[in-house]
C-alpha cells in the first residue's frame, strides 16, 4: 500500500531511536526483549501496522512445539542426523527460554500477588496452567506434550522410524497405539501415533501481552501500534521509516515482518513466501483431550483449549495455489474439510456449534528453516522470519540469535540467511 500527499501526517512527527523494529508479533517482541536485555540503554521503537499480534501470531493454534514442519525421519533424510538434532535442540531451547524468561517470572509475580490479594487470584495447576494476574492476563500455558497421529500404516511407519531415531538421540518421545489414542485423546480412526513429551501450548495473544508488559518496564522502549510502514529511505547515517503518522529515524532496522517481508524488500521474494492457514473453533465441551495434536504428515492440527473449545486448522493442501498470497479470508472447501475431519475423528465435538472461523498469513521459507541475517546490500537492516508455521516454537530463541548477530556474535549456520 502507498500513501498520498493528503494522507501523510508524518511531517514534524519525528521519532529518534537507536533501533527501529518493524513488526509487532512474537518475532518483533522477542527481538525487542533480547535487545533491551543485552543493552538496557538502547532506545528502541517497535512499530506495527495493526494491533500487536494482529498477524500470524494472533491467528495460530497456540502450539509451542519442537522440530520443524516435517516428521523427524524426513528431517534426518534431508539434513543428516547431526543437523536434524541441532534443529530440534534449537526449538527445545526456545521453549526453555520462554519458560525461564517469561513463564516462570510470571508465575512468581502471580504467587506474590496471591499472597497479598488471596481473593483475587487464580493460581497454577500441576500442568503449569497460568491463571489470572493483577492485570487479568491469562496466558493459558500448558506443558502436556503434543502428538503426531497417523491415519494410515504408511504414516505410522514413518512415525515409528522417527521415534526410533529420536530415542537414540536422547529426545523424549513415546509410541501410542490405536486404543491409547482413543483413551487419551478421544480420537478415532487413527492407527497409531507418537507423543513428544516436552511440547507445550499457550494463548498466543496473552503471551505477547506479557512480553510487551515486560519490555515496557524499560522507559527506553516505545511501542507504536497502527503505524503501517509505507517507505524506507536513507538520510545521512540514518534510515528514515515513513508511516502515515510519524517518521522514525534510526541507524538500524529490524524487519520482523515474516510473510510480509517481500513487500518491504525484493531480497525476500525467492526466500520467504506468504502462505494462508485456516482454522475453526467449536463451542466448549468438557475436557477430554490430553494435549495438542498433528495429523496427516503435520499438515493438519487440533487441540482442546483449557476453556473447553476445540480448534482445528490445516488442509491448505486442498487448495495449494489459492493458499499462497496475502488474501485474508476463509474458503468453503477448506472449512468444510475441517468440519469433516472433526466428524470423522473427534466424536465428542460431532455436531457442536462452530463459533469462529478465521485465516492467517504465515511466512514459509524456501527450505523450511527460519532466516536470520542482514540485507546483503544494506547491513544496517537486520531481519528474522521464515518460521514456516512454527513461529511460537522458534521466534523467541530466534530473537536472541538476532541480538547475537547485531552484537557481532556467531549464530547457528542452519538459521543464518547466508545459506541462501
Amino acid at each position: 500500500m502507498s500513501i498520498s500527499y493528503w494522507q501523510d501526517h508524518s511531517k514534524g512527527q519525528i521519532i529518534e531511536c537507536d533501533i527501529c523494529v518493524i513488526g509487532g508479533g512474537i518475532a518483533g517482541l522477542s527481538a525487542v526483549y533480547w535487545l533491551q536485555k543485552e543493552d538496557p540503554s538502547l532506545k528502541i521503537s517497535l512499530i506495527e501496522k495493526g494491533a500487536l499480534g494482529s498477524g500470524a501470531t494472533g491467528r495460530n493454534a497456540g502450539f509451542i512445539t519442537c522440530g520443524s514442519v516435517e516428521h523427524f525421519n524426513r528431517l534426518v533424510c534431508t539434513h543428516g542426523k547431526d543437523k536434524a538434532l541441532e534443529i530440534w535442540r534449537f526449538s527445545e531451547l526456545n521453549l526453555e527460554l520462554l519458560k525461564q524468561e517469561i513463564i516462570e517470572p510470571l508465575n512468581l509475580d502471580l504467587k506474590n500477588y496471591s499472597s497479598t490479594y488471596p481473593q483475587g487470584f487464580v493460581g497454577t495447576n500441576p500442568q503449569g496452567f497460568v491463571g489470572t494476574n493483577p492485570q487479568g492476563l491469562c496466558i493459558g500455558f500448558e506443558q502436556k506434550g503434543s502428538f503426531s497421529l497417523a491415519s494410515t500404516e504408511e504414516e505410522f511407519n514413518e512415525l515409528k522410524q522417527s521415534h526410533d531415531l529420536m530415542k537414540t538421540m536422547g529426545i523424549k518421545v513415546d509410541v501410542l497405539n490405536e486404543n491409547e489414542i482413543k483413551t487419551r485423546l478421544g480420537a478415532e480412526n487413527f492407527v497409531g501415533g507418537i507423543k513428544y513429551i516436552d511440547d507445550a501450548s499457550v494463548h498466543p495473544i496473552k503471551l505477547i501481552e506479557v512480553i510487551k508488559s515486560r519490555v515496557l518496564k524499560n522507559p527506553n522502549i516505545k511501542v507504536y501500534e497502527h503505524h503501517e510502514v509505507f517507505n524506507v529511505d536513507q538520510l545521512g547515517e540514518n534510515k528514515v521509516i515513513h508511516t502515515q503518522h510519524k517518521q522514525f529515524h534510526s541507524p538500524f532496522i529490524v524487519l520482523a515482518t515474516n510473510a510480509y517481508s517481500p513487500l518491504l524488500d525484493d531480497y525476500f521474494k525467492d526466500k520467504i513466501y506468504p502462505t494462508r492457514g485456516q482454522i475453526l473453533c467449536t463451542e466448549a465441551v468438557p475436557p477430554f483431550m490430553e494435549g495438542p495434536c498433528y495429523a496427516n504428515f503435520v499438515l493438519d492440527y487440533f487441540r482442546q483449549l483449557p476453556t473447553g473449545e476445540m480448534i482445528i486448522g490445516g488442509f491448505r493442501q486442498l487448495q495449494k495455489d489459492s493458499e499462497i498470497g496475502y488474501a485474508d479470508h476463509t474458503s468453503d472447501v477448506i472449512q468444510n474439510a475441517l468440519e469433516e475431519f472433526l466428524d470423522k475423528h473427534i466424536p465428542t465435538v460431532r455436531g457442536k456449534k462452530i463459533t469462529h472461523r478465521w485465516s492467517g498469513i504465515m511466512g514459509f521459507s524456501a527450505d523450511g528453516q527460519p532466516m536470520i541475517g542482514s540485507l546483503p546490500k544494506d547491513p544496517q537492516v537486520f531481519f528474522s522470519g521464515g518460521f514456516t508455521a512454527h513461529g511460537l516454537g522458534l521466534a523467541f530463541h530466534s530473537g536472541k540469535c538476532l541480538t547475537d548477530l547485531i552484537f557481532d556474535r556467531p549464530i547457528p549456520e542452519f538459521i543464518s540467511a547466508r545459506r541462501f
